[in-house]
C-alpha cells in the first residue's frame, strides 16, 4: 500500500514537472498560418487570396464565405489540420472573406449589406480580376445560409456553390438551440446590448447548448500538460474560440427573427433588401455537405436545402462526425477535402 501510493506521488510529481517544462516551452500559439495576401477592403472586411507556389489547376476560383460567428481560423487551425491547405494542395485557387470584427459603428449592418454588399462586391471583385461570369463559392454554417441566398439572387454569378453544415430549414426542434431561438425575444436582446452582441454572449449560450463540455475540456487539458502537441492542438482551438468577433444588431436580429423564428427562407417569404429570395433561383451545381452528429446544425436543418433549389446538379454529402469535425478531424483531411475536390473538378 506505503509502496502504491508512493509510486503514485513520484508519477504525479514527474507529471507536473513535465508539464511545467512542456508549457515553458511554448512561447506562442499561433493559428491560421497558411499564406495570404489582402487583395479588396471595404469597411472592416478584407478579402485575402491565399498564395500558391504554383499555377491553380482549377480553372474557375474559390470564394470561401464564413459565418459571421467565431472567425474563419478554424479552417486553417493549424498545418496539418487545416482545410484550406488542404484544398490549395488539391490545386483551388482560393479566396477568403474575413469579416472582421464590428464596432457600435456596425450595430446597423443589415444581411442586406452582408449579402447584396459585401459578399456581392467580393464575387464582382474576383470576377472581374480572373474576368469570368461566375465563380464558385464554398461556404459555412451561417455563411452557407448568406450563400445560398446569394446564389438564389444572383445565379448569373455562382456556378457551383458547396455548403458545409447550412442550416436553411428552421422548422425542426433537433439541437437546443432551434428550441430556445423560437421563445427568445430577440428585440429585446438586441436593444439591451445597444445594438452589438457581443461574441462572448454567444459564446456562453453554445457552452450552455453542451454543459459537460467544460469538464471535457478540463480533462483534456490535464491529460495533455505533459504534451507538447496535445498541448498545443487544445490551445489552438480555445484561441479560436476566444477571438470570437461581436456581431452587427441589426443583422442578428433578422437572422434569428426571420430564419429561427419565422423560417422565411424555405417558406419563400425572405427578402432582403427589397429582394424576395426564391430558392428555385438557385440553379447552379450544389452540393450540401452535413454532418451527422452535429448539435449545432442538425441534419434536419440541412438536408431539406436538396429539395427546394431550382438546380438539377445537386448531391446530397453525409460526413460522419460533429460541427466542428468537418474541418479540423482527421477524417476529413482524408475523406472530405478530396470528395469537395473532385466534386469541382467534374464541374470545371
Amino acid at each position: 500500500m506505503e509502496h502504491t501510493l508512493l509510486e503514485e506521488i513520484t508519477n504525479m510529481s514527474s507529471k507536473m514537472l513535465k508539464s511545467y517544462e512542456t508549457l515553458n516551452e511554448i512561447h506562442e500559439v499561433d493559428i491560421a498560418t497558411t499564406p495570404k495576401t489582402p487583395v479588396y477592403q471595404e469597411d472592416k472586411l478584407t478579402l485575402y487570396r491565399y498564395n500558391r507556389d504554383t499555377d491553380p489547376t482549377y480553372k474557375t476560383p474559390v470564394l470561401i464565405v464564413y459565418a459571421l460567428v467565431n472567425t474563419y481560423k478554424m479552417l486553417d487551425i493549424q498545418p496539418d489540420r487545416s482545410y484550406i491547405k488542404n484544398l490549395l494542395d488539391a490545386g483551388l485557387d482560393i479566396y477568403l472573406i474575413d469579416w472582421g470584427n464590428p464596432s457600435k459603428a456596425d450595430r446597423f449592418l443589415s444581411m442586406d449589406d452582408y449579402i447584396n454588399g459585401y459578399i456581392n462586391n467580393c464575387v464582382d471583385f474576383i470576377r472581374k480580376k480572373h474576368r469570368m461570369e461566375k465563380i464558385n463559392i464554398l461556404s459555412i454554417c451561417q455563411g452557407g445560409t448568406f450563400s445560398v441566398i446569394y446564389s438564389s439572387l444572383y445565379p448569373n454569378k455562382v456556378k457551383n456553390l458547396v455548403t458545409h453544415v447550412t442550416p436553411v430549414d428552421f422548422s425542426t426542434n433537433d439541437g437546443l438551440l432551434f428550441r430556445w431561438s423560437k421563445d427568445m425575444d430577440f428585440d429585446t436582446l438586441v436593444d439591451g446590448f445597444d445594438g452589438l452582441i457581443p461574441g462572448d454572449f454567444l459564446n456562453q449560450g453554445f457552452d450552455m447548448l453542451k454543459p459537460m463540455m467544460k469538464l471535457q475540456k478540463q480533462q483534456t487539458l490535464s491529460s495533455s500538460m505533459d504534451d507538447k502537441d496535445k498541448l498545443l492542438n487544445f490551445l489552438r482551438m480555445e484561441k479560436w474560440i476566444s477571438e470570437s468577433p461581436d456581431q452587427a444588431g441589426e443583422c442578428y436580429r433578422q437572422f434569428m427573427k426571420d430564419l429561427y423564428q419565422g423560417n422565411k427562407l424555405i417558406k419563400g417569404e425572405l427578402e432582403v433588401g427589397g429582394k424576395k429570395v426564391n430558392l428555385k433561383n438557385l440553379t447552379c451545381g450544389l452540393l450540401n455537405i452535413y454532418a451527422t452528429e452535429d448539435h449545432l446544425v442538425p441534419p434536419a436543418a440541412t438536408i431539406p436545402l436538396n429539395d427546394y433549389v431550382g438546380t438539377n446538379d445537386k448531391e446530397l454529402y453525409s460526413f460522419k462526425g460533429g460541427h466542428i469535425g468537418v474541418f479540423v478531424g482527421s477524417r476529413s483531411q482524408k475523406e472530405l477535402t478530396p470528395a469537395v475536390a473532385q466534386w469541382l473538378k467534374k464541374r470545371d
